[in-house]
């Protein structure tokens, strides 16, 4: 009698398939997290997992592949420039939660909407139909639509800025449009603008293609990924060199919240009001 991995407990599932990756990643040569932050890691795709299933799962692992990609790209270059990120970009855990915490948050939130524990709901865990008009699905489609856009929204940053150090010609403060050295806090450039929104296209139809948001999610994701980037290089250009508290990783975490949030708003009012 066979088995499918729908009827197998997912804690089981989720622990047994990432301490394997887990595992692959430790003797792997090419280091693409630290050993605190693989462990970090582990726990934030059992997460995953057991709240949103495979599909949930793929989103982060594409975000997690890709935006290590890219982070290595011309990486001799911005080493010498002294712009690269640190470790070679190894991921710790202050990068895993600054990437992920919003994105983990929404999948705690649809877990426990589906648990029957704030509302009860024989439903199944992901809805078919994102953004119905009404009924127990729409907390859920919402807050899939959030983790998405979470995600949209990270890997663009990491995108626009990884490309823009390596290959911007012209780079120029957000709030003033003066040209400033690549790596600069606040910058932008066409290349990496570009670059950013191609790769948040590209999650935000993952998303799509398995499930977790229709088309006009699509079109959610890329635009509120789009207004959380650049508020979050206005933020980099105005406070962060003026509150030690403001590191990266609390700047992503500001960044991904307000993607999340902005894809939320554009759904809601496009429910309500056309």
């Amino acid at each position: 009698m066979s088995t499918s991995i729908d009827s197998v407990n997912p804690w089981l599932v989720a622990v047994v398939l990432n301490t394997i990756l887990l595992g692959l990643a430790w003797i792997a040569p090419k280091k693409l997290l630290t050993p605190a932050g693989l462990f970090h890691a582990w726990f934030l795709a059992i997460l995953i997992w057991v709240t949103l299933g495979w599909q949930g799962y793929a989103v982060v692992m594409f975000y997690f592949l890709v935006g290590s990609g890219v982070t290595r790209i011309g990486m001799a270059q911005k080493e010498a420039e002294g712009i690269a990120e640190k470790r070679s970009g190894a991921r710790g855990p202050e990068n895993v939660w600054g990437s992920a915490l919003t994105g983990a948050l929404c999948a705690l939130g649809v877990g426990i909407i589906n648990s029957g524990f704030l509302v009860p709901t024989s439903q199944s865990l992901i809805p078919i139909t994102p953004y119905p008009q009404g009924g127990l699905h729409l907390p859920q489609s919402l807050l899939l639509l959030a983790y998405v856009a979470s995600f949209s929204t990270k890997l663009a940053d990491t995108t626009a800025s990884e490309v823009g150090k390596a290959y911007g010609k012209s780079t120029f403060l957000i709030t003033t449009l003066q040209p400033v050295p690549r790596g600069t806090e606040g910058a932008v450039s066409l290349e990496g603008t570009l670059a950013g929104i191609v790769a948040s296209v590209a999650i935000a139809f993952v998303g799509w293609g398995i499930g977790l948001i229709d088309l006009l999610g699509v079109a959610w994701c890329v635009l509120a990924a789009f207004i959380a980037t650049s508020l979050e290089s206005v933020i980099g250009a105005t406070l962060q060199s003026k509150y030690t508290w403001l590191t990266n990783e609390v700047v992503n975490i500001f960044n991904t919240l307000i993607g999340a949030i902005a894809s939320v708003l554009l759904a809601w009012t496009w429910i309500t009001f056309i």
